[in-house]
Parts: C-alpha cells; structure tokens; sequence
C-alpha cells in the first residue's frame, strides 16, 4: 500500500435503502453564489445616483421672478398656460432634482408659499426658478 485511503478506493459507492438520493438540480443549488449582503446593490445603487444642489437666485433675479408673479396673479382667471421650473428636493438623499410642470394656475396661496394648478400640483414659491406666462 502507498497511499491511507488505497483499502477503500475501490469499494462501491454506499447507497442506502431509506433515504432516496437527491436530484442533482438540487445537489447544484447548494452550491449556488451565497447573498449574504442582501440589498447591497440597491445600496450601491442609490449612493450613484446623481442629484442637483438648490440654485440660489441673485437679487436681480429675485426681482424679476417678483414681477412675473404678480403678472401671474392677473392671469388666475383668464385660464392662461403657464410653465413652472422648479427644485424638488430628493427624498432619499441631500440635493434634488428640477422639474418643468405646465398647466393652468388655479390658485396662489399666500399662507402656504404655494402655487396650485388645476392639475392639483402644489409648487412652493421658493422653489420656483423660473417662470413663463403663454
């Protein structure tokens, strides 16, 4: 003998007369990649994703934006179209997003710095970057 197992290398396989042996479908998913960190890509994924920062507006921007808002209180009746850009921050993560809504305004609410449009979005009045009357 040369080798510790040479007595048993060649015996036959044991099988036993109880337990059935095991498909080898099965037999593969125990060897199958184990997801220990389950989430991690989502994770990863969030932290990737690109957000904008708030654009502060200059004192003659703030002007001008004063103005067309109080040209857009004349426009509340006339069911004229109107586009708002504007920053929506992000839900997840510091920074956010701008969005352009166009729609007809139905309402300014000055308690609330918000304005509403007859599609029921609510824009803050301190969000809005910019402001154009059709």
């Amino acid at each position: 003998m040369i080798g510790p197992y040479d007595d048993i290398i060649d015996l036959p396989h044991p099988t036993s007369e109880r337990h059935p042996r095991m498909p080898m479908a099965n037999r593969a998913a125990q060897f199958s990649a184990f997801r220990a960190l389950t989430g991690y890509e989502d994770a990863v994924e969030e932290t990737a994703r690109l957000t904008d920062s708030k654009v502060e507006l200059t004192e003659d921007e703030k002007t001008l934006l004063d103005a067309k808002l109080r040209k857009l209180t004349d426009c509340i009746n006339s069911r004229s179209l109107v586009t708002l850009t504007y920053f929506q921050p992000d839900k997840k993560k510091a920074g956010g997003a701008y969005v352009s809504v166009t729609g007809q305004l139905r309402k300014i609410d000055d308690v609330a710095g918000v304005l509403i449009l007859t599609g029921g979005e609510c824009v803050p009045i301190e969000d809005v970057l910019e402001l154009q009357l059709h």
